[in-house]
């Protein structure tokens, strides 16, 4: 591993102002690092300097509404106890009960996951099937952007060098399901990945896909073949048999193209059948 100067910053505007300071490439925030100390341990980044986030006021749960905003720096696991998450958001619960272990999940947080944006990312998929926004913050204020325009690719944002991920918000309470496959369900990364979710303020499905190159990505020719809350068996065969044929599947050494078409075509049928509408929430 690489030396590097490790700091804490209490403040966002200091960290953006070492960002800033340190040049693109110069320093690197650190959330959870459990994906970070990976990279630094192998010599894919050197950065002469990481920022630690943990002083900052952004390990946060919000509900307003039931819509839900989750803090940048929260741990994934403090998601996975909230009962209100499971309750209304069940696919985004399944997602992040599903990442690593629960060791992991004690330091692993939403933000990380989605700045590293890794093309099998479990959470990925289930923030764009939610219609996730971020709120960005940098050197200019704070801004706005969709998690679908955020990914643009493997381990590539739209994220600028002095910008942080500041908290990650759902618009409203939606049936969801995620559903993946493994070759070692606590170990591995997924070979594929399927997230659904039904909106019912505007009556229309979303699909996502992960495992796919160059990232996780929406399949909206899918989600047209679903109407209303409980399709039809034929219509959800339809949007199946879409997905597996539009995925941008390649083979490697965790699975073969096919296996991924046949898996994704499997997972899509599961996961609308497990889409159901939430009940009310709770005063």
């Amino acid at each position: 591993m690489a030396t590097f100067d490790l700091s804490a910053p209490e403040s966002p505007e200091a960290v953006v102002a070492a960002l800033r300071a340190a040049g693109p490439g110069g320093a690197t925030p650190l959330a959870g690092g459990t994906d970070l100390l990976f990279d630094l341990d192998e010599g894919r980044v050197a950065p002469a300097h990481v920022l630690s986030l943990r002083r900052l006021p952004w390990r946060t749960l919000d509900w307003v509404a039931g819509a839900l905003t989750v803090g940048s720096t929260l741990p994934l696991r403090a998601l996975e106890d909230d009962p209100q998450v499971r309750t209304l958001y069940p696919g985004l619960y399944e997602a992040v009960r599903n990442v690593g272990s629960v060791a992991l999940r004690q330091r692993a947080t939403m933000g990380g996951n989605v700045v590293r944006s890794a093309p099998a990312s479990d959470l990925i998929p289930i923030l764009l099937a939610l219609d996730a926004e971020l709120d960005l913050f940098g050197p200019q204020g704070s801004r706005r952007l969709s998690v679908d325009r955020f990914v643009i690719g493997s381990r590539r944002t739209e994220l600028r060098p002095d910008e942080l991920v500041r908290s990650i918000r759902f618009p409203e309470p939606r049936p969801s399901a995620f559903c993946w496959q493994r070759v070692r369900p606590s170990n591995d990364i997924s070979q594929v990945a399927v997230a659904t979710a039904y909106s019912p303020s505007d009556r229309t499905w979303r699909v996502a896909v992960g495992g796919v190159q160059p990232r996780p990505r929406l399949l909206p020719e899918a989600a047209r073949e679903l109407t209303g809350p409980d399709p039809p068996p034929a219509a959800v065969g339809r949007a199946a048999a879409v997905a597996a044929a539009r995925s941008p599947f390649v083979s490697d050494r965790r699975a073969s193209e096919e296996y991924r078409r046949r898996l994704v075509a499997s997972l899509v049928e599961r996961a609308v059948g497990l889409t159901r509408p939430a009940p009310p929430r709770s005063a």
